[in-house]
C-alpha cells in the first residue's frame, strides 16, 4: 500500500500551493502527494478564471490575502528563476456604485483604506476626468485601485507553483478519490478511483468546485457547490485608454485583455451547476452583457463576440468565503475550498496558512481563523459583500 505524510485533493492552484509552501518555505521533510483528476488542468476554475487580483474586499483577511498574492508575485523571479513571469498588468479595478449601492462600497472602502489598500474614492465628474470615455450619469461614486491590482496569466501561475512544489519534493499523480477511511477522529487512508488506496497522516480538501462532494465522503455537510459562470472575450476597435477592470453596477465587469476584452456576469439564474457542465451561457451576452456595456461606456456600440468559456465557482452557498483549516471533528481533515471566486489570488497565502497549520498546529503568517469551519455550527457566517 502507498503512503504518504499528506494527501492533498485537488492539484490545481490550492493544492500546488499548499504543497509548494509545505515542502519549500516550510521545509516539511515528509512526504506530499497531490491527487488532481485532470492533470490538463482544462476544466480547473483556476485555469478557466478571469485571474485576476485585486484589494477591494469587504473582510479584512480577504484583503490580507490578496496583499500576500501580491508579495509572492513581487517574489517570482527570486523563487523560480530569472524567467519566471505570469504577465501580470497592474491595470486597476474600478467598482462602480449607485445610489443604492453607495453604501456598501463607502464600507468597504473604509475597510480597505484601514489595511493599507490603495483606494481611491472617486466622485462621478473625477471618473469622467480620468475615464472620459466611461458613462457616469446614474452613478454615485467608483472605487479605484490605484496600485496593487490588475490581472494575469493564470496558466503560468499555475505552471510555476506546481514545477516548484515538484521540485521541492512533493508528488503529483493522477486519480479521482472516491472514498476515505477514518478510525475515531482520524482519516487514515484515501482510495483512488483506479482501486489504489494511500495510506495517509492527513488530508487536505482542495478539490475547488467538488469540495462538497469529496466532503461528503466522510459524511461531512459542506456548503460548497459549483456555479457556473461564463467569460466571454469581445472585440471592440474604438480605443478606452487606461481601462481598468470595471465592475458594473449591473454585476457585469470588463477588462481589457491585449487587443480584446473579457467580460462576464452572473447568470439570470444561478443554480448549483453539473460537474462536468462547461457550456457557456451564450444567451447572456445578448440579453445583459451588450446592453450593460452600451450603457456604461457608448463606444461600446459596435462590439463582437469572438469567443466564450465557461467554468465553475466553488461557490460557498453560507457567506460567498472560503473554508480554511481543520474540521473539528476528524482533526486530520483540512479544507481549503470555496473561495466562490476570489480563490486564485489567494492560493498563495490560504496555501502558506494550511502548511503552518498541518506543520505548527496554528497560522504564524496570517490569521485565517475566521474562515474555519466552526462558523457553520456557531452559525456565524463571515459575508463577503464585494464578490465578482
Amino acid at each position: 500500500m502507498k503512503q504518504a505524510d499528506l494527501v492533498i485533493i485537488g492539484g490545481a492552484i490550492m493544492g500546488a500551493s499548499v504543497a509548494y509552501f509545505l515542502k519549500k518555505d516550510l521545509g516539511f521533510e515528509g512526504s506530499v502527494l497531490v491527487v488532481e483528476k485532470d492533470p490538463t488542468y482544462a476544466n480547473s476554475s483556476t485555469t478557466l478564471s478571469a485571474a485576476s487580483i485585486r484589494q477591494q474586499f469587504s473582510t479584512p483577511e480577504n484583503i490580507a490575502l490578496s496583499q500576500y498574492g501580491l508579495q509572492f508575485f513581487s517574489e517570482l523571479k527570486d523563487r523560480f528563476g530569472p524567467d519566471a513571469d505570469i504577465a501580470y498588468h497592474e491595470g486597476g479595478y474600478l467598482i462602480l456604485a449607485s445610489e443604492a449601492g453607495l453604501p456598501i462600497l463607502q464600507n468597504n472602502y473604509k475597510t480597505q483604506i484601514a489595511c493599507g489598500a490603495d483606494i481611491e474614492l472617486m466622485s462621478p465628474d473625477e471618473m469622467k476626468k480620468t475615464f472620459p470615455w466611461l458613462n457616469v450619469e446614474d452613478l454615485a461614486a467608483g472605487a479605484y485601485g490605484r496600485s496593487g491590482e490588475g490581472w494575469f496569466d493564470a496558466h503560468m501561475f499555475l505552471d510555476l507553483v506546481r514545477k516548484g512544489a515538484i521540485a521541492a519534493g512533493a508528488e503529483f499523480i493522477k486519480g479521482t478519490v472516491v472514498a476515505m477511511e477514518k478510525q475515531g477522529s482520524k482519516v487514515t487512508a484515501v482510495k483512488l478511483d483506479n482501486g489504489d488506496t494511500i495510506a495517509c497522516g492527513a488530508v487536505v480538501n482542495c478539490a475547488g468546485a467538488n469540495a462538497g462532494k469529496v466532503a461528503a465522503l466522510l459524511d461531512i455537510p459542506l456548503p460548497i457547490e459549483p456555479r457556473k459562470r461564463t467569460i466571454f472575450v469581445i472585440d471592440n476597435k474604438k480605443p478606452h485608454p487606461n481601462m481598468p477592470l470595471i465592475t458594473d453596477t449591473t454585476g457585469v465587469y470588463i477588462r481589457p485583455e491585449g487587443e480584446f476584452f473579457i467580460s462576464g456576469c452572473p447568470p439570470i439564474e444561478d443554480p448549483a451547476a453539473d460537474y462536468e457542465d462547461h457550456d457557456p451561457h451564450y444567451d447572456l451576452f445578448d440579453e445583459v452583457i451588450w446592453p450593460a456595456l452600451y450603457n456604461r461606456m457608448p463606444g461600446f456600440d459596435a462590439i463582437k463576440m469572438t469567443n466564450a468559456w465557461a467554468g465553475h465557482y466553488e461557490y460557498c452557498t453560507l457567506d460567498q468565503n472560503a473554508f480554511i483549516g481543520a474540521h473539528p471533528e476528524i482533526t486530520n481533515f483540512y479544507i481549503n475550498a470555496g473561495y466562490s471566486g476570489h480563490g486564485l489570488q489567494h492560493g498563495p497565502g490560504a496555501g502558506r496558512g494550511i502548511g503552518e497549520l498541518f506543520l505548527y498546529g496554528e497560522y504564524r503568517s496570517l490569521d485565517l481563523s475566521i474562515f474555519g469551519y466552526e462558523r457553520i455550527a456557531n452559525n456565524k457566517p463571515v459575508r463577503e459583500f464585494n464578490i465578482i
